[in-house]
């Protein structure tokens, strides 16, 4: 069960050479020189899965057996050292309990959409009957469905430049999706992204890496942020807020440092937060320029002509409808040049 291994450190094996029983990896068509040159021999020292599909001959004396499974080695109660082999699977197996658990269809969705679960739910050892939360991935390499204790959830301090804050930090260590906006790509240009932490990988992942849009987790319970670029809501903000309601929020600090405030809207469906300086709410009529600032707009917008100053190319003002300086005075009383029809010699 994946929900019991033991964390390493990135640079500690878990596992030494000569744990390893290579004349039994021999029968399987594999050796140490082998996964080194696949490079899969370090992640397996170090306690964790493949990162790629190795193929496997599975010799039984009377048959032989050919697959791609990812491998990882597992220790037994007394000690030895085994090879686990992850075979591939036609779909994962969602209408059997795991280790206790009964999937409910809102789990099946949210696995089969964006190969987490997006919650916490309690699992248990069979062995020791020890009950574990843990959080529940799909590895998409093999179909298998991954559980890892909430205990071995890390998340980071920041992600592409965003440093989380403490509510953030929650909502990615129990399962759940977390939109994020203004992160830097590695070609240093913005975008905006759901990441989830994936119980497989063991690590933050970016939602659109599974080939999934953002769209795919809106059956999720994608949590609310108490905070707005750095401010706090309070709670009666915050009840309004986390079901959609638009709310006022000042108080607010700009990159010069200068306050400013404004209208904040959550997106349930996609987890955005949406801001505005004009409440969002009140019904907007289409702008209309005033009745004496029509003749401005015609002129210098919508490229007409008034017949008070049509010869005049300075621009108009707001209330006029007359020449107002000489200039424009001597402009429209100059009579136009006509244009020639006949043919140049």
């Amino acid at each position: 069960m994946e929900a019991t291994q033991n964390a390493t450190d990135a640079g500690e094996n878990r596992y030494k050479l000569e744990q390893i029983d290579w004349k039994s990896m021999s029968n399987l068509g594999l050796s140490k020189e082998r996964l080194e040159k696949m490079n899969v021999l370090e992640p397996l020292l170090k306690g964790y899965k493949t990162n790629e599909l190795v193929p496997v001959t599975l010799d039984l004396g009377t048959s032989i057996t050919k697959m791609d499974a990812r491998l990882s080695l597992q220790a037994k109660e007394d000690g030895h050292v085994v090879l686990a082999i992850h075979g591939i699977r036609k779909e994962p197996q969602l209408h059997f309990k795991f280790f206790g658990h009964e999937f409910t269809k809102e789990d099946k969705d949210n696995l089969l959409k964006n190969g987490n679960m997006g919650r916490v739910v309690d699992l248990t050892n069979p062995k020791t009957g020890e009950t574990i939360p843990s959080i529940i991935s799909i590895d998409k390499l093999t179909n298998e469905l991954i559980a890892l204790r909430t205990t071995l959830v890390k998340i980071p301090e920041e992600i592409k430049g965003i440093k989380l804050d403490d509510q953030q930090k929650h909502t990615l260590s129990e399962g759940k999706p977390l939109y994020l906006e203004g992160m830097i790509s590695k070609k240093g240009e913005p975008f905006n992204a759901s990441v989830q932490f994936n119980a497989d990988k063991r690590y933050v992942e970016f939602l659109f890496d599974r080939g999934t849009s953002n769209k795919q987790i809106e059956k999720q319970d994608i949590e609310a942020p108490k905070a707005f670029r750095g401010k706090e809501l309070d709670t009666a903000q915050f009840e309004k807020f986390k079901e959609g309601q638009t709310v006022y929020v000042s108080g607010l600090v700009d990159k010069k440092g200068k306050e400013y405030q404004g209208y904040i809207t959550f997106d349930k469906d996609t987890g955005k937060t949406g801001f505005s300086f004009d409440n969002p709410n009140k019904v907007k009529e289409k702008a209309q320029p005033k009745e004496e600032s029509k003749t401005q707009v015609a002129v210098n917008s919508d490229g007409k002509t008034n017949e008070a100053t049509k010869n005049s190319k300075e621009p108009h003002k707001s209330k006029q409808s007359s020449p107002e300086t000489e200039k424009q005075q001597e402009q429209q009383e100059k009579p136009k040049e006509a244009k020639s029809k006949g043919r140049k010699m």
